[in-house]
């Protein structure tokens, strides 16, 4: 019996079962894509350090491996993790037909994507997502990849990786977003839906600014609680949400009580990503106060949902009327209240299908 031809993936974390949707979700849902556009193809996912335990396991068809290696530090440790993952990738090729490898991040996943590609004779593709593209990234040396082994998120992001490592990006594939997980009116709508459906009911826009991401010092939360405070001067009873965890969140929770915001900006914690979304299809705008972003996923999703989007970063090619890109933060506050006087129209908006990455994707490897 011929082996089956199979894409392996390796990431450094992973949804644990199919209810986890909070893990690195537009990867995962790349990773569902492509087994929905090639439901003959296999696809095997190596995650390396999340979920939290070691095993084998099914996830929408899809094959993952998790060799649950967070806690596994040190230098001895990193290379017998190593080894680990070297043992199971040699096992896959025993029972697959390896057409791939295809490594999240120019990171550690990619080190061994490399170099496992080069003796084996597997085309090894690493999809550079962000923070793999600034300086400082130690993996770029040890890794040593050439342009046709690199795809990058965004062309901002071929252009900074080139500036930084002297290496030019051969691909550019942006992350997209599933729009049937979108609702309207309770019906899911299509990933060509550019509108809301005729007769469909569209939810009421109570929430004047929706944030979403890791609270972390990259993140800029701050930024967000000093624009509710400023907004808070012309609408006194503004309604702000932030969905995320993090280090940075007692911080943010002392300065919203010292700004007196108790009422204004609530910190939700983490919620289920399909509920983030309902929340976006409630909210005027969408505030992302990154420094850097390579191609930010969750503002893809607030322009879906309808929203207007104001950010510092701007990774798209071509101008967007509803992501507003401001230099500083009293430009975002400027922004803010020219929305909120006089609120546009909700449009929907899709940058970037998930069907179309994976459709890129596996260009890759024919």
């Amino acid at each position: 019996m011929s082996k089956p031809e199979t894409l392996v993936i390796l990431t450094p974390a992973f949804p644990a079962n199919e209810a986890d949707s909070n893990w690195l979700p537009a990867h995962h849902q790349l990773v569902k894509a492509l087994k929905d556009q090639f439901p003959a193809m296999g696809i095997v996912v190596l995650a390396f350090l999340y979920p939290h335990h070691a095993g084998r396991y099914d996830w929408n068809g899809v094959s993952v491996i998790s060799l649950n290696g967070m806690n596994r530090k040190g230098r001895w440790q990193r290379l017998l993790f190593w080894r680990d993952i070297w043992r199971a990738l040699r096992q896959v090729r025993r029972q697959h037909r390896v057409i791939g490898i295809f490594s999240f991040w120019c990171g550690e996943c990619a080190l061994i994507g490399h170099y496992f590609g080069l003796v084996h004779a597997i085309r090894h593709r690493c999809w550079i997502s962000g923070q793999d593209a600034q300086k400082g990234n130690k993996w770029v040396k040890l890794i040593r990849p050439r342009g046709r082994e690199l795809v990058a998120m965004s062309n901002f992001l071929r252009r900074n990786f080139r500036e930084n490592y002297g290496i030019e990006p051969a691909f550019v594939i942006p992350n997209g977003i599933d729009a049937r997980l979108f609702s309207s009116g309770g019906q899911e709508l299509s990933s060509g839906d550019q509108v809301l459906s005729s007769g469909s009911q569209p939810p009421e826009r109570d929430i004047d600014i929706l944030a979403a991401g890791s609270l972390v010092p990259l993140k800029q939360y701050e930024i967000l609680v000093r624009v509710v405070d400023s907004l808070q001067q012309c609408f006194p009873d503004i309604k702000a949400l932030h969905c995320g965890e993090g280090e940075e969140k007692a911080r943010l929770q002392s300065q919203i009580i010292e700004l007196g915001l108790e009422r204004n900006l609530h910190l939700l914690g983490e919620i289920p990503h399909r509920e983030v979304l309902q929340l976006m299809q409630r909210a005027k705008i969408f505030l992302h106060p990154s420094s850097r972003e390579g191609f930010s996923t969750v503002c893809l999703e607030a322009l879906y949902a309808g929203a207007q989007v104001i950010s510092f970063c701007d990774p798209a090619d071509k101008q967007v009327p509803e992501w507003h890109i401001v230099e500083n933060e009293a430009a975002m506050v400027t922004e803010a209240i020219s929305i909120l006087d006089a609120p546009p129209e909700p449009k929907p908006v899709l940058l970037h299908s998930i069907d179309e990455n994976a459709r890129a994707v596996m260009e890759l490897f024919r």
